[in-house]
């Protein structure tokens, strides 16, 4: 039978575990829940010395602890009582170090009665006799310790180890649900400077087509996320003068968006300066080249298109090669250009010079039309662009954009391109 002083014993322990329990439950908070643990473990479970060692934040955030390396898990003091503070909160414990990384690795529950005879202790405490250590575990995995120390050889009992298993077991979950909360915050937080940064980007973009005599002219970004790293612009220089411009920018996401956005405050100030579009690619080129990193570059074409004398004097800076349609139907890529933006500080680019003749239809887009993949994973390809732009050429400029990326639409089976895809489009109108 059991003693009835140790079955009050266990049954005072598991109130104060109880009330433990509600307490710490009522924080989201990880530093927060594991200080509440600390401040009260001692009327449950009497220690000289204790410590809660939870895995660095970066491998606990991130959901990755079952894909990370068991021995690249690092283990860090969250909280700590009895030891020397500011040491031991730097102290970082790997697996398999000590009984805390024995825990750790294993997942067991370990009872050191006298750590002077136990070959697995590592000494951070010379008063120390007896250990206990238990594993905080969530979804099977190992995701922090929790560490008591007693100067008296001894100290804990299996009822003890039990009592502790107990409290690791909600604790755990409370640290799960106070992470799930933290990310769902962030989320938000990072959903909210996203749709900050897109609305920054649309304003960057123009906010209407263009009007130039005897010319239809549009232009549209369908972005595969929140923001883009494709561009496009259209620059008023004379009555009869407009720049065309449009980029690709290497990466997604807001790095390139950001550097969409330099991109185009250089590339407007060289327009507005009166340089040749080639001069104006060099004064860009240079300027990324010292601004980005060496991974990153920018495809571009600027053209300025003459009205009065039908022309367009452009420069390639590693773009895709415009599709050129015909009033007959015959289309033909302009593979005329040079090296990308950015990519070297003494790039040269060179002007050239194209006519637009009446019914002459001029695509310019970005790569994400040309690759844009099948269920089959067959690419869309220029040959489909430009079947698609001759079958829909008796359409507005608009018209036109909404009709390639249907097509593509059903090319790839409804999933779109996984990369932006952005169109300008120039259709040469008859004279009156």
């Amino acid at each position: 039978m059991t003693d009835s002083t140790t079955e009050l014993t266990v049954t005072n322990k598991l109130r104060l575990l109880l009330d433990i329990t509600k307490k710490i439950s009522q924080s989201l908070h990880v530093e927060e829940v594991l200080m509440l643990v600390m401040d009260t473990l001692g009327s449950l479970l009497p220690y000289d010395a204790a410590g809660i060692y939870v895995l660095e934040r970066d491998q606990l955030h991130q959901g990755l602890v079952a894909e990370t390396n068991i021995a690249d898990r690092v283990f860090r003091a969250e909280a700590v009582r009895g030891y020397d503070i500011e040491e031991l909160m730097e102290l970082r414990l790997k697996i398999g170090e000590g009984i805390i990384g024995y825990v750790a690795q294993t997942g067991e529950a370990v009872i050191s009665p006298d750590v002077r005879e136990d070959p697995r202790y590592v000494n951070a405490r010379k008063e120390t006799r007896s250990e206990m250590v238990a594993p905080i575990i969530s979804n099977d995995e190992v995701i922090g310790v929790f560490d008591l120390e007693s100067d008296r050889v001894n100290a804990y009992t299996e009822d003890d180890r039990q009592v502790l298993m107990l409290l690791t077991s909600q604790v755990a979950i409370i640290i799960e649900k106070a992470m799930l909360h933290e990310q769902l915050v962030e989320k938000k937080r990072l959903a909210a400077q996203l749709e900050v940064a897109r609305q920054v980007q649309l304003s960057l973009l123009p906010n209407r087509d263009p009007k130039l005599e005897n010319y239809d002219i549009s232009a549209y970004n369908f972005s595969t996320e929140e923001v883009s790293g494709d561009y496009y612009d259209f620059v008023s220089i004379y009555e009869d003068h407009l720049g065309l411009v449009i980029a690709d920018v290497s990466g997604k996401g807001v790095p390139a968006a950001l550097l969409m956005a330099f991109l185009r405050a250089s590339l407007r100030a060289a327009i507005h300066i009166g340089y040749a579009p080639n001069i104006s690619m060099s004064k860009v080129n240079y300027l990324l080249w010292e601004s980005i990193e060496n991974h990153q570059f920018v495809t571009a074409f600027y053209g300025v298109l003459d009205a009065t004398n039908r022309t367009l004097a452009y420069a390639n800076a590693g773009h895709n090669p415009p599709l050129l349609l015909d009033e007959s139907g015959e289309a033909r890529f302009i593979e005329r250009g040079g090296l990308p933006l950015g990519m070297f500080k003494d790039a040269r680019f060179y002007e050239y010079y194209l006519q637009i003749e009446s019914g002459q239809i001029l695509v310019l887009y970005t790569d994400g039309v040309t690759e844009a993949e099948g269920p089959a994973g067959e690419e869309y390809g220029r040959d489909r662009l430009a079947n698609v732009v001759r079958e829909g050429r008796h359409l507005t400029a608009r018209e036109l954009i909404n009709f390639i990326y249907t097509d593509l639409l059903e090319w790839t089976g409804g999933a779109g391109s996984s990369d932006d895809v952005t169109f300008v489009i120039i259709k040469a109108l008859s004279k009156l």
